[in-house]
């Protein structure tokens, strides 16, 4: 199983567990809501029938008719406790001031006359008397409880006092089994909430699938990009569809654009690495081969003593080619590494510039170029490490003679303002296309790929001049018209 699909799984099962865990907390929450909103209503229904019953029992008592018929106002009475408890499910009963039950609906017998006086489930009732205590002070009492072990079950416990002439007189009490009618209340409530709950559920299940799967495919396709990649391939890239339901753009998309960035920066780099491979093996073979022959010629005397000197300059000339190839290569790995110290120093730049123009006077006068501007020159003094600065005055030096068409032109200029040192070196030539001036200072990246020795070189001389003028606080630029000229300009602040 991949990792991906454990991914999957986590990440499913994780929203879905999230998902039941809500809908368990919201059924506990509604269950807890609406059994305090049913109690709440059974317990005003009591107290709305026993202040009802009250109202009723008082009239009764103080009436003419319980003096002339008191057994008749007793069944009446009687009647009214048992029609109540029979409507509204519970028991209905009335006490004396002392606490004593005196009438309640078992009074009757079946045919409803009044039967021997007693009763044998409320004659033994004995009145708590936080009950007692709260109707004789003229308020009404709203509990639930068993009154001390007196019921069977928890009950809703209502009661209201009967007063005459501001003294008490007695109470109506009225007792209902909770469990009786809560159990099913919430069954109902229970129920209805599952069917629901359900139908919730199966939607909730689908869109978390397709949300995941949605989140976790451009994590998988990362992952079978990065196993391309770690094999040396670099062709993949990873794509996210436009999302309608998602307005903004998202960490996904943030990230898939962040690692289709990076692969792009690996396969350049990656290019960039053979070409380097194949520049640097090529320019390393050339000069080797050309020194490893003329010093066989010199030992096998096919070189006469005449020409040793003109070849030995060559291999001369090979060497420090070489040297300069190796010095590139080390000065780029101290960049890297953050290893390449600056070493300032107060010197001429205009006199470096014409001392290197100099160093290659064989190849312009052999090649009959013009060098222009050297008339114009002054002193130009800046201070700035002197050999890496020189190391960038002859690789532009060095492409301008590189890339000047025999019988072309080189203009160079030295000139100052107040902050900064201001360098241009321009030649003639073919010049450089628009696409190829952005990555000309990249490292290893040679406009022409030809092995030409006109256009020899590894592709690290304007990486190292863009990086040795930036570590000095100068910038480098360049400009060019195709088919006209080439010009590199160079700033360096003066202290």
């Amino acid at each position: 199983m991949s990792r991906s699909s454990e991914l999957f799984k986590k990440y499913f099962f994780t929203t879905i567990s999230i998902i039941l865990v809500s809908f368990i907390f919201l059924g506990s929450a509604l269950i807890l809501l609406v059994t305090g909103i049913w109690k709440d209503e059974k317990l005003d229904l009591l107290e709305e029938n026993t202040v009802s019953i009250t109202s009723s029992t008082y009239g009764m008592l103080t009436s003419s008719y319980m003096g002339q018929n008191s057994r008749g106002a007793i069944i009446t009475i009687c009647s009214n406790l048992t029609q109540v408890s029979d409507a509204v499910d519970a028991d209905f009963f009335i006490i004396n001031g002392q606490g004593v039950v005196v009438y309640c609906k078992d009074l009757l017998d079946p045919h409803g006359l009044v039967g021997t006086g007693t009763c044998f489930i409320h004659d033994n009732y004995v009145i708590p008397n936080e009950i007692m205590q709260t109707v004789a002070s003229g308020e009404n009492f709203r509990a639930n409880g068993d009154m001390n072990g007196l019921l069977r079950n928890n009950s809703f416990i209502v009661a209201c006092p009967i007063m005459k002439d501001g003294a008490f007189k007695g109470a109506v009490i009225a007792v209902q089994p909770i469990e009786s009618g809560l159990v099913p209340y919430i069954l109902t409530i229970l129920r209805m909430f599952l069917f629901a709950s359900l139908f919730a559920l199966a939607v909730a299940f689908f869109m978390a699938y397709f949300f995941t799967y949605s989140m976790i495919k451009p994590m998988r396709e990362m992952s079978m990009a990065a196993k391309q990649y770690a094999n040396g391939d670099f062709s993949s890239r990873i794509t996210v569809k436009k999302r309608k339901y998602l307005r903004s753009r998202t960490e996904i998309d943030d990230l898939t654009d962040s690692f289709n960035s990076m692969a792009q920066a690996l396969s350049g780099l990656e290019s960039s690495r053979r070409s380097f491979v194949s520049n640097v093996s090529h320019e390393l073979k050339t000069p080797m081969t050309t020194i490893s022959g003329f010093i066989d010629g010199m030992l096998d005397g096919t070189i006469s003593g005449k020409e040793k000197d003109k070849y030995l300059r060559i291999v001369s000339d090979e060497v420090k080619r070489l040297s300069r190839l190796v010095t590139g290569m080390l000065n780029m790995s101290k960049i890297e590494e953050g290893k390449l110290d600056i070493k300032p120093s107060c010197f001429d730049i205009s006199e470096m510039i014409f001392t290197t123009l100099l160093s290659f006077e064989q190849i312009i006068d052999n090649r009959n170029i013009e060098i222009r501007g050297l008339d114009t020159f002054k002193e130009n003094t800046v201070n700035a490490d002197k050999d890496m600065i020189n190391q960038v005055v002859y690789n532009l030096i060095d492409n301008a003679v590189k890339f000047t068409p025999d019988g072309g032109c080189i203009e160079v200029m030295s000139k100052s303002d107040a902050e900064k040192a201001i360098i241009k070196i321009k030649n003639n030539g073919k010049g450089i296309a628009p696409e190829e001036r952005e990555k000309i200072f990249e490292r290893f990246y040679k406009v022409d790929k030809s092995r030409s020795y006109d256009v020899k070189g590894a592709g690290l001389g304007l990486f190292l001049c863009k990086t040795i003028v930036e570590m000095h606080g100068g910038s480098i630029s360049v400009r060019s018209e195709v088919g006209q000229y080439t010009e590199f300009i160079f700033t360096l602040p003066k202290q």
